[in-house]
């Protein structure tokens, strides 16, 4: 696999992919869930730490990453089912971290549906343990109109 920046060429099957990994996405209930939105958003935020996998061509992983200057993120990593069981995620997040402690940053985060066990034992074999917090969140706007497109 290799590993590069999301370019915008990528879009259509990084939403498919999205689609098929992430099925609340399809959460009429959670507008914020656009992939085309979510795309968009990373675009005008932090774009070089976007990064795609790709074999033979075929995008079969993203993982998204964020630095605010005091904690790191990772979001939306995902691994099409048929490329599973090959490193392709922990390669993801390694070059993720990489690319974060090439800015200084000292502790990564992430957050975890607490009904997806299976994504938190793999955290888990990756160093990740849950962290004595309540994550709090709050909507500041509803999702744009473009959301629905």
């Amino acid at each position: 696999m290799r590993i590069r920046v999301f370019d915008a060429r990528d879009a259509d099957a990084v939403i498919a992919l999205w689609r098929r990994v992430f099925p609340e996405y399809a959460d009429p209930a959670k507008p914020q869930r656009d992939p085309r939105v979510s795309i968009a958003n990373k675009l005008a935020t932090q774009p070089e730490l976007f990064f795609v996998g790709v074999v033979d061509g075929r995008v079969i992983g993203t993982i998204m990453a964020g630095y605010d200057g005091h904690r790191g993120w990772l979001y939306s990593l995902a691994v099409d089912e048929t490329a599973r069981g090959n490193g392709y995620g922990r390669a993801l997040v390694q070059h993720a971290e990489s690319e974060l402690a090439k800015r200084g940053c000292p502790k990564v985060n992430l957050q975890i549906l607490a009904s997806k066990a299976d994504v938190q034992a793999f955290y888990a074999k990756l160093g990740y343990h849950a962290d004595e917090v309540v994550s709090f969140g709050k909507r500041l706007q509803s999702a744009p109109a473009s959301a629905s497109a």
